[in-house]
């Protein structure tokens, strides 16, 4: 398998970072997750978009061959190194602020890594299995925008996700230091009550996520459906009809379990097709 590093190719057995690198020692650094299916990027333009602002938060200094035209083909190239042209991919993004200073860097400029994973299936899927959820309640992301972008700092998360292991859950419910639902561990929520839908806002501390996007224009242009971006109390997960989380991976997966509620995934299925057939329109 290769990766491509800072503008060449490499096998991931020759390849290296250095032990100065400062996504390693601060977390200084952000990350950028896509899908690409037979040598296609889904939804390019909102995840370029995404990485350019994110560094822009960071101030980091933005390379100037940084253009869309140019990640694109590079991401193509590697994917066809590692022969997966014909596959569905999963592509992450790596950028971190060059060596140098403590927590102050000597410069802004960046170093990068691109690597790729096949995939199972090749557009989005609904999976029917149960799928059960807790509240994480130990630790806070804190609203603002900072936690809205994929930064290395994901320690709430990572603790989510070995409390809902350690437990027997699927996944977790995260919260900001307000006490309202943000999302879980590794994606965007939605909550059903009748015809309201409802999403945390950005101004909460939620990721600013592709899919969630996509999903907010889709639902924007529903006759059924009502979607407001509103701050989600941990009281209204009990009283919906249906949850669902959203990523760039897995598109959009059903929450069957919180506590003693269960949920439909009505919703859900008919989103599924309707993202498949918005990727498929704009990108594939």
């Amino acid at each position: 398998m290769n990766v491509f590093i800072n503008g060449e190719i490499q096998s991931v057995e020759s390849s290296s970072l250095k032990l100065t690198n400062r996504g390693y020692n601060y977390g200084d650094g952000l990350f950028e997750t896509l899908r690409v299916i037979n040598s296609k990027i889904m939804f390019w333009e909102a995840h370029y978009f995404r990485l350019m602002s994110s560094m822009r938060i960071l101030r980091m200094k933005i390379p100037m061959d940084f253009s869309p035209e140019y990640l694109e083909e590079k991401i193509v190239e590697l994917v066809k190194a590692n022969h997966l042209e014909k596959a569905s991919v999963r592509v992450k993004i790596n950028i971190h602020r060059n060596e140098g200073g403590y927590y102050t860097p000597e410069d802004n400029s960046v170093g990068y890594v691109i690597s790729t994973k096949e995939l199972e299936t090749a557009f989005f899927t609904l999976k029917e299995e149960p799928y059960e959820v807790e509240l994480f309640k130990d630790h806070y992301v804190q609203s603002g925008m900072l936690s809205t972008i994929k930064s290395n700092n994901k320690l709430v998360n990572i603790l989510a996700g070995v409390y809902a292991k350690e437990n027997d859950f699927d996944n977790c419910f995260l919260i900001n230091e307000k006490k309202s639902v943000l999302e879980v561990t590794n994606g965007n929520i939605f909550v059903v009550k009748g015809e309201e839908i409802k999403t945390p806002p950005l101004s909460d501390g939620c990721l600013n996520g592709i899919i969630r996007k996509q999903l907010i224009e889709i639902l924007g242009k529903s006759e059924d459906y009502t979607l407001k971006e509103e701050s989600i109390s941990p009281f209204e997960l009990q009283k919906a009809d249906e949850i669902f989380y959203t990523n760039a991976i897995q598109g959009v997966q059903s929450i069957t379990k919180y506590r003693k509620k269960t949920y439909a995934n009505t919703v859900a299925k008919s989103l599924v097709g309707k993202l498949n057939a918005k990727a498929r329109l704009v990108d594939v």
